[in-house]
């Protein structure tokens, strides 16, 4: 009997034998999950016979790129010493970026390795097609011992195990941050006493560690709610950063803002926040994105007034700490347990998050601080320190990326690739020079419509489907806040018409050539017309 052969009977033995481990059984698939066991679509080829890395795969939410202790536009007393570490110690993907800004489709992305028109999930309240296939199913099929712990949140309604995992713990929907109800590998049990999402989910992502069959690689997926809005810290962590400064960024104002204005919002802009007609080209700023500056996602008006402008910002930074103090506690706990040789971590967020930029909070639309999220990848005996890697990466190329880790080569319906060789100091001549990017418009937040984008190195292009609207042209080289809109510079109008083709390519190459229609439910709720059909 093989190596791997032995694997799978280890898998198959601690299936059935470990109950803390036992969460997603044969009598719980469905037909279609059934028949792509069967099928053999599962059984991926080897492509190395070294042996194996155990990956520890850790996803937080709204989480956006820049607000890491190590990053210069940082806030500068944000401390997160664990991210620092993964940082300082293995690499930092310095331009990672999400296909489609928005929890569900984005976590769906990572656990197919394909763009959102391709798997499906298009907003938050679609559920995975049961004909998807996971990442960690063909981790399964080569022996590996599975888990997820957190947030999984496509399809709101349940909780249940989700296929691919052995061990499972989840809420429905969002969660909740204090004493939530977790699905246990199908046992529904609620929490008191002030307890804390975060380290709740820390520590039982520990407890899939400890109870697993140590003959077997393992693949964690430890998926925190944290820090999606409304943000509640821990206890400890209250208050922490409640008079520190907040900087607010150069295009949250427009040219001439009457600071009178700002009165009752929460925010205390100086005149020098203010820009001038020549720093802020406001006047191709698309409408919508002015127009949503008054609304649920906008800082006139954010969440309808329920909390104010700095407020906010503080309660998501120290809400942060405790996502950071998760991953020191799973690097800690693999090195006292001898783990860390052959075990590499992954820290990433979902998608980013706006907070003030172009009058915007929140995420959807397709600019930086919306798009690029945060990646660290630690693996002491793979990766050198400091590893920098600038090349553009995205989600869709997580699953190929843990699939090479595994020694799996990676299948046919995934649109990602892997950076694997990138983590080991390896060029790529053949990588990607430009990703493209797709947001779907949703009834329950009408103000951000339907979005396609493409961004290279140098230039990022935003066209915009079904409203009135100037699209974007912008040089993120030279302008990185993109302040000024080049859409109507006749320097770059062959440069526009080459990106806009660009675009439409892709989408022809991936079946892209369509938008969802979904049915409404209920009248409207949106501010302007509640109540509404």
């Amino acid at each position: 009997m093989t190596k791997y052969e032995l694997l799978k009977l280890f898998t198959l033995c601690s299936f059935l034998s470990l109950v803390g481990v036992a969460g997603y059984t044969a009598q719980g698939q469905t037909q279609t999950e059934r028949t792509q066991e069967n099928s053999g679509i599962l059984q991926l080829q080897s492509n190395t016979n070294a042996e194996p890395m155990n990956v520890v795969f850790i996803l937080s939410d709204d989480h956006r790129y820049d607000f890491m202790g190590f990053m210069d536009e940082a806030p500068s007393y944000l401390e997160t010493p664990n991210m620092d570490r993964m940082a300082r110690g293995g690499a930092h993907m310095k331009n990672a970026f999400v296909t489609t800004s928005l929890c569900s489709p984005s976590r769906a992305s990572i656990l197919t390795g394909q763009y959102t028109h391709r798997h499906g999930v298009v907003d938050n309240q679609s559920a995975v097609p049961d004909s998807a296939i996971f990442f960690p199913q063909y981790l399964q099929k080569a022996g590996y011992q599975t888990g997820f712990v957190g947030k999984w949140h496509m399809g709101h309604s349940s909780a249940e195990p989700r296929k691919g995992f052995d061990y499972w713990v989840s809420f429905k929907g969002q969660g909740k941050y204090y004493n939530p109800t977790l699905n246990e590998n199908g046992k529904q049990v609620s929490y008191s006493d002030s307890t804390y999402i975060t380290s709740l989910l820390t520590d039982k992502a520990l407890t899939f560690l400890d109870e697993r069959n140590k003959e077997n690689p393992f693949f964690l997926y430890l998926s925190h709610k944290a820090v999606h809005a409304n943000f509640k810290p821990a206890r400890e962590d209250k208050g922490t950063y409640e008079n520190e400064p907040v900087n607010y960024p150069s295009t949250m104002f427009p040219p001439g803002y009457d600071l009178a204005d700002a009165e009752g919002k929460g925010f205390n802009p100086e005149p020098e926040d203010i820009p001038s007609p020549k720093e802020y080209n406001y006047e191709d700023v698309p409408n919508w994105v002015k127009e949503q500056r008054h609304s649920w996602h906008g800082v006139d008006y954010m969440y309808h007034g329920q909390i104010q402008f700095d407020d906010f910002y503080h309660r998501y930074l120290e809400t942060l700490l405790g996502v950071d103090r998760s991953i020191g506690k799973v690097l800690s706990y693999l090195e006292k347990n001898n783990l860390m040789e052959n075990t590499v971590v992954f820290y990433m967020g979902d998608n980013g998050f706006s907070f003030g930029e172009h009058g915007l909070i929140d995420k959807r639309q397709a600019y930086e601080e919306s798009i690029r999220v945060p990646l660290l990848v630690y693996a002491p005996s793979m990766i050198a320190e400091n590893t920098k890697v600038e090349p553009m990466v995205q989600n869709i190329d997580i699953a190929p990326t843990i699939l090479e880790l595994a020694g799996l080569k990676r299948p046919d319906n995934m649109d990602g690739r892997s950076f694997a060789p990138m983590l080991k100091g390896e060029k790529m001549a053949d990588w990607r020079k430009r990703i493209y990017y797709e947001y779907f418009w949703e009834r329950p937040f009408p103000q951000t419509p339907t979005i396609h984008a493409v961004r290279t190195d140098s230039f990022k292009y935003i066209r915009y489907y079904g409203v009135w609207d100037i699209n974007e042209l912008y040089n993120i080289q030279d302008d990185p806040d993109e302040s000024n809109n080049l859409i109507r510079a006749d320097k770059y109008r062959d440069l526009s018409k080459q990106l806009n083709s660009d675009i439409f390519d892709w989408l022809q190459r991936t079946n892209g050539m369509k938008i969802p229609l979904k049915p409404d439910h209920g009248a409207r709720f949106d501010y302007k017309y509640r109540g509404t059909f």
